[in-house]
């Protein structure tokens, strides 16, 4: 519509419009503080709100001048200009942008057919249903634009035809009617040619894809964006897609959500698409992205409150990134709860990078352990398989594994290590993450030690007490060799513990000895049993000579291994008495310590059954292999083997 200073039957002065008729006003319609000085005739004739207040007035006779005030006035002051110019005869152009205010304005001034034939609502409400229902861009604006009278268009039905008329269109697909989706794509020809001024070169458009309509809808407002999900549902639209425009939405207006989320599906070819809609949106928005605190946390708590009962690996992230800028945004316990409780229930598809949430609150730490140790427990006592239901799409939903527990407890082992060099971090917090998880959810517990000993080397200060506690939470028999190799001489264990993994190598070194023997009586009992096979059985002969030299050198070395740990034990043991001699509070440790060495002392007849089963396994090439490939591998220098080896 042109502006109404341009227009020559309408001028303004001041805060006051006049009419130029030639003829004095005898009417002052007052809407928001701007009085309108006009004529009581087109005004009554049109407007029954108007005539009926006109006739409520007329006890007064001797007043030549009738002024009214319209309270509340649906679209303002500008508003009725529109209304007023239509009851003046004057050209009056209905637009997507005006036209959901002008709707509301004719019913207040209730400008049926009864006061004239074709009036302003049977006008406006033709333009509606021909023009802006069937177009895409026009659906949008008009969206945007009712923001400001959405209690008036809402009892019209406006609001929810409008609502109806995009979810329709968001489920068809754009290319079938010629809809001004084009702007969402390029149009492109094999030789780079475009449509040029109108005309048509030959180019094809590009598929769109599903999030076509995403950053449309983002300029609508929160409580728009929310019922136009809600309409979204009910029209059966899938959950992923609406899921996207949340996201999609959530990234526009939230502090940071944008970086932490930016490999989010469906967001990756939005900024190859044109939008004309978008470009007429954003220069009536340019102040949308600079939202209060207090708008983005009732944002958040929408978005929220949209978000389906779901599960999957980018759906979980996005969670996250929610919670985090949660504590960012301080919003109230209820809304972190039920984040952490959806997250806790999808937990094993959480990526360490995402658990490290930084401490917003006035605590030392510098990671929110608390809230991940919160999410383990809602993880630990939720049964995610049976309550939350898969998103369709593969690429935004792996499935859940059947070992969901030994993820999340990898997960936990490696988000403790990331956090244990935090110097404000108690070894209560410590002993609290790793209880969170039941036993026997770690098949090993290699990576719970490497969390202990990277905590132990950046808190130096730790007593012994605080230290065995820590390592109380570890199964010495679920530690792998070579973790066992690096606890025997890591000097930051205490010694009562670096004392029991030893008793636990020298199990597993035993076990393996004994494995091996055994393999080598069963291949030669069964060598024997096989007649009729001279030949290869000497050529096979050969070949055992030959492994049985090798497997005796690798037995000598197994022999100096178990010497050098007879000798590390003493030492310790002679360490162990000093300290105890010091200190007169311990009578009964030497006797412990006495009582422990017999447990890993070797016996002489252990080296003669060595021997013994040295010869047994010369009988057949079968079992020396296999003995060969059960020993363990060692090395006479392994005191001097790196600490940090294991961890490579």
């Amino acid at each position: 519509m042109s502006p109404a200073a341009k227009v020559s039957e309408f001028h303004r002065e001041g805060n006051d419009w006049f009419c130029r008729t030639g003829l004095p006003s005898d009417i002052t319609v007052v809407v928001d503080d701007v009085k309108f000085h006009l004529h009581k005739f087109p005004l009554v004739s049109k407007c029954g709100k108007l005539a009926r207040m006109y006739e409520d007035s007329k006890s007064n006779d001797k007043k030549s001048l009738w002024t009214t005030v319209l309270e509340d006035f649906p679209g303002g002051s500008e508003t009725f200009l529109t209304a007023a110019r239509f009851c003046y005869g004057a050209r009056v152009d209905f637009t997507s942008k005006n036209i959901v205010s002008t709707h509301c304005a004719a019913e207040y001034l209730d400008m049926t057919s009864e006061y004239g034939e074709d009036n302003l609502i049977s006008q406006v409400e033709t333009f509606l249903h021909k023009h802006v229902l069937r177009n895409w861009k026009d659906c949008i604006l008009a969206l945007q634009s009712s923001s400001h009278v959405l209690k008036s268009a809402d009892k019209l039905q406006t609001i929810p035809k409008l609502m109806n008329a995009v979810s329709t269109m968001v489920c068809t697909d754009p290319s079938l009617f010629g809809w001004p989706m084009m702007m969402y794509g390029t149009l492109q020809s094999p030789g780079g040619s475009i449509l040029w001024n109108g005309i048509n070169t030959g180019a094809r458009m590009r598929s769109s894809g599903s999030d076509w309509w995403y950053e449309d809808v983002s300029y609508l407002s929160v409580d728009l964006f929310r019922r136009l999900i809600k309409t979204m549902e009910t029209k059966g639209i899938r959950a992923e897609s609406l899921v996207g425009a949340m996201v999609y939405y959530a990234r526009k207006y939230l502090p940071g959500l944008g970086r932490w989320q930016s490999r989010t599906s469906g967001s990756n070819n939005n900024k190859s698409r044109t939008s004309v809609v978008s470009f007429s949106l954003a220069a009536a928005s340019s102040s949308s992205s600079s939202m209060s605190p207090v708008d983005q946390i009732a944002l958040l708590e929408t978005i929220l409150s949209l978000l389906p009962e779901k599960r999957g690996r980018s759906f979980c992230k996005f969670l996250l990134c929610l919670l985090r800028v949660a504590f960012i945004l301080g919003v109230d316990g209820s809304c972190v709860k039920q984040l952490e409780r959806r997250i806790g229930m999808q937990l094993e598809l959480a990526t360490l990078e995402n658990l490290l949430i930084l401490n917003y609150s006035d605590s030392d730490t510098l990671y929110n352990v608390d809230c991940v140790e919160r999410m383990i427990r809602h993880f630990v006592s939720s049964s995610s398989s049976s309550e939350l239901s898969d998103f369709s799409p593969p690429s935004l939903d792996p499935g859940m594994s059947p070992s969901s527990l030994r993820k999340v407890a990898k997960l936990v082992d490696s988000y403790m290590a990331e956090v244990a060099s935090d110097v404000n971090l108690k070894p209560d917090k410590m002993r609290s993450l790793a209880a969170a998880l039941p036993e026997g959810s770690r098949p090993l517990y290699d990576g719970l030690y490497r969390a202990f000993d990277i905590y132990f080397k950046e808190h130096p200060w730790l007593s012994d007490k605080d230290k065995e506690q820590l390592c109380n939470m570890m199964d010495y028999q679920r530690l792998s060799i070579d973790a066992c190799a690096h606890a025997s001489h890591n000097d930051r264990l205490p010694l009562r513990v670096v004392l029991q993994v030893l008793f636990f190598e020298q199990m597993h070194l035993r076990t393996a000895l004994a494995g091996g023997t055994n393999v080598a009586n069963t291949g030669t009992a069964h060598a024997m049993t096989v007649p009729g096979q001279e030949i290869v059985e000497r050529d096979g002969w050969v070949t055992v000579v030959r492994q049985n030299q090798v497997l005796k050198v690798d037995m000598q070395k197994m022999r100096s291994r178990v010497g050098e740990l007879e000798e590390e034990f003493q030492n310790m043991k002679r360490e162990m008495k000093k300290r105890v001699s010091k200190s007169s509070s311990s009578v009964s440790s030497p006797r412990l310590v006495k009582m422990g060495c017999k447990f890993l002392l070797p016996r002489a007849s252990d080296a003669k059954n060595n021997d013994t089963a040295q010869g047994s396994v010369s009988s057949t090439p079968r079992s020396a292999a296999a003995a060969e490939h059960a020993l363990p591998r060692s090395s006479r220098h392994s005191k001097h083997r790196k600490s940090f080896s294991f961890f490579r």
